[in-house]
């Protein structure tokens, strides 16, 4: 598809796709915690609960770029 590998185009999507559907969620949690209120200590405990699952994504990063180094 113009002129683009399958693998390139999963390798766009699954890093920019991925990447900004990530900040779409610091988004959402923030928005949470703004609604409720949850002033400084909440809003940690609800960024550190429901964002922990993106560091999972953010370490396959760091862990490729070290393999291919």
């Amino acid at each position: 598809m113009f002129g683009f590998t399958e693998a390139q185009i999963s390798a766009f999507g699954l890093t920019f796709g991925l990447g900004a559907f990530i900040l779409y969620m610091v988004f959402i949690i923030g928005h949470l915690a703004w609604q409720s209120k949850a002033g400084r200590f909440g809003t940690f405990v609800l960024f550190l609960a429901l964002g922990f699952g993106m560091t999972g994504f953010f370490a396959k990063l760091l862990i490729q770029w070290a393999l291919e180094r």
